[in-house]
């Protein structure tokens, strides 16, 4: 019954749906696409009338070209692209141009701008530097092909297909020779080197350093190649070739080549290299910068370099325009030492990474391995390194010329024995209260987070409250008293003697407890009574004899003879880097308002004082003379009580300003803009940890004098530094390089640098880059 009227009704809507709907108003209306329009996405289309197209992006124009325009149409492209508009395949597909075609229009437009895009179709033509490029390519082919490289080898070290090799070497027309070689002709003038050191293998020592088989099949068959081909210059003082696969980008570092050589001045320094190797500077290096780039003088070159000529006391580039550039390439196996230019242009790249920190943190990391139970004390201090430039820089203060000058400093730790661990540099020459926790928590980083460690330092970092701190980060302190302390009885001193480090010491000294901060803080004094003189030390070791405290106090001069020698020997305070950078905005500097108001305060103090003497002198006069009167004091009394009131309320009234001015204000709210930028750091730190090397490796070679030499103490840097600048015969060999030195000065240093030699045969150091064994002798003879 009631599935009709349900029926009946639905019917009847349906009826009313289709009498209403023909008479429906149309509410919009779509009009009929445009036939050359194309849609690339729901945002961009373009439309194309006879040459014109015109791209749209949401309906706004985008671009406006003709079709026969190919570098306006490329250029539309790339911008949907990089605008993000569409992706690299809807353009592909909606322009057909391949995906290969559009990256290449990428490519030419970041590399050489719309003159780049705008380049003809077509090969382009061999002239300028193209040609220049294919013809060094073609000669890279012909110079490896004939040497027995493989098709598939020549296009795996130059980048490119094996096709394309087979092809250029058709088109270049070469020919298979008879019989396939990779031996070398040696040069006449090398020829004649040999013959006259008779010890020399003349068919081995060019390619001693290659690292390469020999033998011929071996290499034509070979499928797997290291990506070092060594060295294909048949004469070691002619590196051409090497310069040019340099050049093309196939090596990243030149292959040492020694050439025999008589009397080479300064070949001596390659006693370094056996330290140089042990000291981690080159793996270290490798790890954290990897590489340089293609280059002839790659990473490995440059830093034996540094090293090398630090150590021959050529401690800035600029200082290389002295020397013989040949002679000095040889002492490291190259045809030319890289020159001023190119070596300030390596320690500009090294310098662009920003890893100089990371690089001394790790040699920091491998000196502790290395020599940890000589960090159980480390001396800390800082050193004020003057700057005489035009720019505006923080000032500090300089203790040798007891002044305030623009200056940077560096905070040093050193070991126990002066020798240098790692450098800080301080950000606005930054008190040692306020750098010794941030040095300490780098130090923490790399001892381990267990061991106890000494700290040692001078009054400058003198705070109870700092000193808290210290040792709840697990260090000891050892430093001087500073201010005022009561004198001790001189009858209440001990005599103490002791033998330590091979030294014999002896002090008098008074040993007590003390106490700061109210009682909180509880150290211990020992105090050294010297020609009437006592010194107080303070420690919180309560372990150790108070002699041996004492002794470790004083022997803060080994890092002042650190620096003295460094200052002269290795030149620090030169300036690397004439670039500035900008400044912490956010550190905090002096408030210059504050300090204008107390350049009056003080003019007003001192005006007052001398108002203050007026009046006095006034009133003695008065006294003192019987022709004065008393109308006359009481008159000039009251016009001086007058200026003294004036000059009293100004002082008052300044007193008040500048207790409402801070002291110090963030750098960014200063007005001046030259005190917002600091010289560049980052070459000064990596050259400053170069030349920690040199000093670690020379200080290296006098401990393995040491037993030979009675002098070792006071004389052992500078036999150490005579041998490194003596000359030496260079023999190369197949698998050795020999380095024969000329005897030194007298028979005992002679005979103290052969024990060196011998020490240093033992290591069996192979020369960086190289598979020689490094053998070192010197003619020991004896005047009768």
């Amino acid at each position: 019954m009631r599935t009709k009227p349900v029926r009946f009704l639905i019917l009847a809507c349906s009826g009313m749906i289709f009498a209403m709907a023909p008479e429906q108003k149309t509410l919009i209306r779509f009009d009929a696409p445009h036939p050359g329009l194309v849609i690339v996405n729901d945002r961009v289309s373009f439309t194309t009338e006879g040459t014109e197209r015109v791209v749209s992006v949401h309906g706004i124009i985008f671009a406006h070209f003709d079709i026969n325009d190919r570098p306006a149409a490329a250029y539309a492209m790339v911008s949907l692209i990089e605008a993000g508009y569409a992706s690299q395949a809807e353009v592909s597909r909606a322009f057909h141009v391949s995906a290969r075609t559009i990256r290449r229009y990428q490519e030419r437009l970041e590399e050489g701008g719309l003159t780049e895009i705008a380049r003809p179709e077509g090969r382009p033509t061999e002239k300028g530097p193209d040609l220049a490029r294919r013809q060094r390519r073609d000669q890279m082919i012909l110079r490896l092909k004939d040497n027995g490289f493989s098709n598939r080898a020549i296009a795996g070290k130059l980048g490119v297909t094996e096709k394309m090799v087979r092809k250029r070497l058709r088109f270049l027309g070469w020919k298979a020779p008879t019989v396939p070689s990779l031996g070398f002709v040696e040069s006449t003038e090398k020829q004649q080197n040999i013959q006259d050191f008779n010890s020399v293998e003349p068919s081995t020592t060019n390619l001693a350093n290659s690292g390469r088989n020999t033998n011929p099949s071996d290499k034509v068959g070979s499928a797997e190649l290291d990506l070092d081909i060594g060295s294909l210059d048949p004469n070691p003082l002619d590196r051409s070739m090497d310069r040019l696969l340099a050049t093309m980008g196939v090596i990243e570092d030149a292959v040492p080549i020694f050439a025999v050589c008589a009397d080479l001045p300064r070949a001596g320094v390659l006693l370094a290299i056996p330290a140089l190797v042990e000291s981690g500077l080159l793996s270290v290096a490798r790890k954290i910068y990897g590489n340089i780039g293609p280059a002839f003088y790659g990473l490995r070159t440059c830093l034996v370099a540094y090293v090398l000529l630090a150590l021959l006391r050529i401690p800035r580039p600029e200082n290389l325009k002295e020397y013989d550039p040949d002679a000095l390439g040889r002492i490291v196996g190259l045809d030319r030492m890289p020159e001023v230019k190119t070596m300030r242009r390596k320690l500009a790249r090294l310098a662009s990474l920003k890893k100089s920190l990371d690089l001394g943190r790790e040699m920091a990391k491998h000196r502790i391995r290395k020599r940890g139970r000589l960090v159980g004390f480390l001396y800390l201090d800082g050193h004020v390194r003057v700057y005489h430039g035009k720019r505006e820089v923080a000032k500090g203060y300089d203790t040798r010329r007891r002044l305030a000058v623009p200056a940077t400093t560096d905070y040093w730790l050193n070991d126990r024995t002066g020798d240098p661990l790692f450098v800080v540099t301080a950000e606005a020459n930054s008190a040692m209260t306020k750098m010794l926790l941030p040095v300490l928590e780098q130090a923490r980083e790399l001892i381990g987070p267990n061991r106890r460690i000494t700290i040692v330092f001078d009054r400058a970092g003198w705070s109870p409250k700092l000193f808290q701190k210290v040792m709840t980060l697990n260090f000891d302190i050892l430093t001087y008293r500073k201010g005022r302390v009561r004198r001790i009885a001189e009858k209440r001193f001990i005599h103490r003697k002791a033998k330590l480090d091979g030294c014999k010491v002896q002090y008098r000294l008074h040993d007590q407890a003390v106490r700061f901060l109210k009682g909180k803080l509880r150290l211990r004094q020992v105090t050294r009574l010297k020609d009437g003189h006592q010194t107080p030390v303070l420690t919180s070791r309560w372990d150790l004899r108070d002699i041996h405290v004492a002794y470790r106090m004083f022997g803060r001069w080994r890092q002042e003879n650190f620096f003295k020698y460094m200052r002269q020997e290795f030149l620090i305070d030169a300036l690397t880097d004439y670039d500035d950078e900008p400044d912490n905005p956010d550190r905090s500097v002096p408030n210059p308002a504050r300090k204008e108001l107390e350049k009056q305060l003080r003019a007003s103090r001192a005006e007052l004082a001398k108002l203050r003497e007026t009046y006095g002198s006034t009133a003695l006069d008065f006294l003192e003379d019987p022709d004065s009167t008393m109308r006359a004091f009481t008159k000039e009394e009251k016009r001086i009580r007058k200026e003294i009131e004036a000059i009293r309320n100004k002082v008052d009234a300044l007193a008040a300003r500048r207790k409402a001015i801070p002291t110090h204000i963030p750098l960014a709210d200063l007005k001046s803009e030259k005190e917002k930028v600091k010289l560049s750091t980052e070459r000064k730190h990596l050259t400053n940890v170069l030349k920690m090397v040199a000093y670690q490796i020379e200080g290296d070679l006098v401990e393995l004098i040491r037993p030979h030499y009675a002098r070792a103490e006071d004389e052992g840097r500078t036999l150490i530094q005579a041998a490194l600048q003596s000359a030496a015969s260079i023999k190369p060999t197949k698998n050795e390089l020999h380095v024969v030195l000329s005897p030194l000065s007298s028979p005992h240093r002679t005979k103290a640098i052969a024990a060196l030699c011998e020490a240093l045969n033992q290591t069996e150091t192979h020369f960086p880059g190289t598979k020689q064994t490094l053998r070192f002798s010197v003619p020991v003879t004896f005047n009768r």
